[in-house]
């Protein structure tokens, strides 16, 4: 449709009587015609942008105070899918959430926004007005910094930034005091740990490890994702044939940690191997996805291809059907191995955390893990037992570190034990077959256990989420919480912090993003609220 036309057509809507709270939601391509047409008209258009997950007086008089800034006030709703806000949140769903703030005489128009935040709104409606409550004018003490980011993009184009001084409510702290989803053991978890109003706690920590300088130690995993659509089982054959609908390729285990950490340290630097026989530019990959302030420090395995995990995957399910590894994951040995201890070393002495992620590829041999306890201020390490290690790559191989993370299964077979309970292994059993004060084991949907020598053993119940990919899971939890224990920070909290990471990170497909700071942030004080 021409651009006079689409003028002419939101013109009309813009006068036209609406019957139902549903005529007032719309799309947002139809509300940027209708916000340009009023004004050209010389209307002043005021847009407020919000969850609303949970309507309320507050919302009421917010909304009304911003519709008295204009001429017509248009809400933007955010997306299902951007809404970081704990287990069961969205409590209702976005058409129900536009459909509930339409509902109000004050709103003339509403539309879901599939952004994650509202700079992009702000560009694409140019508002004359836009409009937040009183708990965001002052500027530093909103956690997110999204403020500063929405007060530019509305100055940059002429418009200018209100703040509403009606009452103030949270949807969810209502929604997490009176309609509470989780479990009873994560309801009454989350209660102990408002009523200890931990939340300015675990802040501190998180502003502690922003100038953190990390050394992160391991083997870099190229994991491919090939979509495909099941077509049957061809008639000769008892296979099932599939048709391919496209793939991604991220690079996973170190860097997929190191772009994790970027987001909430200064500086990561990553010591890893490469092969030099793969059939693409594996270090072209790595480099072009890896955050500014990661870099990078090399080796290269001589006739031998950089581990690669391909996993064909139902596109409309998203279930994993199998895997494939391409991988050499034989030991590096003489100047390789040398070459490798000695990048370590000499990256060790500055830093605030080294971090090694072993996978059990080969990269981590008997003498970089001397290197490593010998040289690091302060180790975490994670060994990952896998399918192509089970049994082999344990954390008793090394003698001494900092801080442990583990799951349950890896801690097991470290303890050579099946049967007994898990308080006892994190507790008794694993303490005394490595040198560490501070333990953690991760359990999935169970949770996960914490331990350490003053506390002693404590129980953080898991948060429930859609889970669509596990993933690089257990990844993120053991980047975001080893700077944390570095600080020296409650155990305890920091497995809830773990928990809350790793919640999110199984709603991500592979390593398309990594977990947020902000959003990490936006989730802790969304269910501690």
């Amino acid at each position: 449709m021409p651009p006079d036309e689409n003028s002419a057509v939101a013109e009309l809507e813009t006068a036209s009587p609406r019957q139902s709270s549903r005529d007032k939601v719309i799309t947002m391509e139809r509300l940027a015609h209708i916000v340009a047409a009023s004004q050209r008209a010389e209307r002043i258009v005021v847009l407020a942008h919000g969850v609303f997950d949970l309507v309320h007086l507050g919302h009421v008089r917010h909304l009304e105070e911003a519709r008295r800034c204009g001429d017509e006030l248009v809400v933007t709703v955010t997306a299902d899918r951007f809404v970081n806000k704990g287990p069961g949140r969205p409590a209702f769903p976005e058409q129900l959430r536009a459909q509930m703030v339409a509902a109000l005489e004050s709103v003339d128009w509403v539309a879901i926004s599939d952004y994650p935040s509202a700079v992009p709104v702000l560009d694409a409606l140019r508002p004359n007005v836009y409009v937040k409550g009183s708990d965001y004018a002052d500027a530093a003490s909103d956690l997110t910094g999204g403020i500063v980011e929405e007060r530019r993009a509305v100055e940059s184009y002429g418009g200018r930034l209100v703040f509403t001084a009606e009452i103030a409510f949270s949807s969810s702290s209502l929604i997490n005091r009176y309609f509470a989803t989780e479990d009873s053991p994560l309801r009454s978890y989350l209660e102990a740990r408002r009523a200890e109003n931990v939340l300015d706690e675990l802040i501190r920590r998180f502003e502690a490890v922003a100038e953190f300088r990390v050394v992160l130690v391991g083997d870099t995993i190229i994991d491919e994702y090939v979509y495909v659509e099941p077509m049957g089982k061809p008639p000769k054959e008892p296979i099932i044939a599939t048709l391919e609908r496209g793939r991604e390729i991220f690079p996973g285990g170190v860097i997929a940690v190191a772009n994790l950490l970027a987001g909430f340290c200064r500086h990561v630097e990553v010591v890893t191997a490469f092969g030099d026989s793969d059939d693409f530019d594996v270090e072209a990959l790595v480099r072009t996805t890896s955050k500014p302030n990661v870099s990078l420090s090399v080796i290269r395995r001589t006739g031998r291809t950089t581990t690669r995990k391909t996993r064909f995957v139902d596109g409309g399910s998203t279930r994993k059907l199998f895997e494939v590894c391409v991988m050499d994951d034989g030991p590096i040995t003489g100047e390789e191995d040398a070459a490798f201890a000695d990048r370590i070393a000499s990256r060790t002495e500055h830093c605030d955390v080294v971090i090694a992620t072993d996978f059990g590829h080969g990269v981590i041999t008997e003498r970089v893990i001397d290197t490593l306890v010998r040289s690091s201020r302060f180790l975490a390490v994670n060994a990952q037992t896998n399918s192509t290690n089970q049994g082999f790559n344990l954390i008793t191989r090394y003698p001494r570190a900092d801080y442990v993370c583990i799951n349950a299964l890896e801690a097991r077979l470290a303890c050579a034990d099946k049967h007994s309970d898990l308080r006892s292994i994190a507790g008794e059993i694993l303490p005394r077959r490595i040198e560490c004060s501070r333990l953690i084991v991760t359990q999935g949907k169970e949770g996960c256990m914490t331990f350490d020598a003053q506390n002693g053993v404590h129980y953080v119940p898991a948060f429930s989420n859609n889970i669509i990919d596990t993933v690089g899971a257990g990844d993120v939890f053991f980047g975001v919480t080893a700077p944390l224990v570095a600080t020296g920070a409650r155990l305890d909290l920091i497995g809830f912090v773990g928990n809350a990471a790793g919640a999110m990170k199984v709603g991500i497909v592979g390593h398309r993003r990594s977990v947020d700071k902000v959003a990490l942030i936006k989730y802790l004080t969304a269910v501690l609220k």
